[in-house]
């Protein structure tokens, strides 16, 4: 691997879980990239994916029992941070960095207050983000996220509040003072609460519009009702993590309480218009998600049990 350069000051960390093919794609990117270390954090693969890596003399391998992403990025970024990296290069195994995504990212490495850098992802042929301007912790009736980074030409690094663990780049000073992903919250919000809490804290988010990597598109021969079967697993999750923070973080008493309610409500409505007309929800699925929006409102966190 070629560590020469403004790259050594990084290492990258990938979290894969049974998504073999993916992660041979997103370490071949990162590997043309040259970090100086590539960790592979593997959430209890099955699908061989624990036997490749372990032929891979080049990665740093961790195996663990699957902690979700946010438990990956926690080990993750704790075993980066103990290897001495400057900058912690974080993503999932569904994202490939282009040719140079992380030299333009380090360009903007220095710049002043930044803790956070924000590449641009790319779905097909249109930008792909999920990225957001600002976060709303006063009024209950918004959503936390103002300001969708989506609806904006952006030509030149913009500071923004929010993005993904989906190759966000984040300093040594910004571990040091705020700590580690919340592994408790197993997967969804872990890097709006990580990014949050980097701004309370005090550091900007840079999104850098020349650091492109390209996003892997699921569901794309799915109709609406496959897409909601398919994904239906996570949306505990969802429901209880944004109830969470909306909760932990809320500045006023109808943002702490009604804010997580008003989303769980536009669920359950969905779920009761759609249930006799389609395979999506079931009516069985309500009491699940108003279990989650309680285990939010107690910040009762962690994987489910079965």
């Amino acid at each position: 691997m070629n560590t020469t350069g403004n790259n050594l000051r990084a290492t990258a960390v990938v979290v894969t879980h049974d998504r073999l093919q993916l992660l041979k794609r997103c370490v071949d990117c990162l590997r043309a990239n040259a970090p100086a270390r590539i960790v592979v954090v593997d959430n209890a693969s099955t699908d061989g994916t624990a036997q490749w890596l372990d032929t891979q003399p080049d990665l740093c391998v961790i195996h663990q029992e699957n902690c979700g992403g946010a438990g990956g990025f926690h080990t993750g970024i704790q075993k980066a941070y103990d290897m001495g990296a400057e900058w912690i290069w974080c993503m999932d195994d569904d994202v490939f960095p282009r040719p140079g995504c992380l030299h333009s990212l380090l360009r903007h490495a220095d710049s002043e207050g930044t803790g956070i850098l924000a590449p641009r992802r790319i779905m097909g042929d249109a930008v792909y983000s999920n990225d957001f301007l600002a976060f709303d912790l006063t009024h209950p009736l918004r959503s936390l996220h103002r300001g969708r980074h989506a609806t904006r030409h952006v030509s030149q690094p913009t500071y923004i509040a929010g993005t993904a663990f989906e190759g966000l780049c984040v300093s040594r000073d910004v571990v040091s003072r705020v700590g580690l992903p919340n592994k408790e919250l197993f997967i969804f919000c872990d890097d709006t609460d990580y990014c949050l809490r980097a701004q309370l804290a005090g550091f900007r988010i840079l999104y850098v519009p020349t650091a492109e990597m390209d996003k892997h598109q699921f569901f794309c021969a799915s109709n609406w009702t496959e897409r909601q079967q398919q994904k239906k697993w996570k949306r505990y999750y969802m429901i209880r993590n944004s109830t969470y923070l909306n909760h932990h973080y809320g500045r006023n008493w109808a943002v702490r309480h009604l804010r997580g309610l008003l989303n769980l409500t536009g669920l359950v409505l969905t779920a009761l218009l759609t249930a006799p007309f389609t395979q999506a929800y079931e009516m069985k699925d309500i009491p699940a998600f108003c279990r989650a929006w309680r285990a939010g409102i107690r910040e009762q966190l962690g994987a489910i049990t079965t």
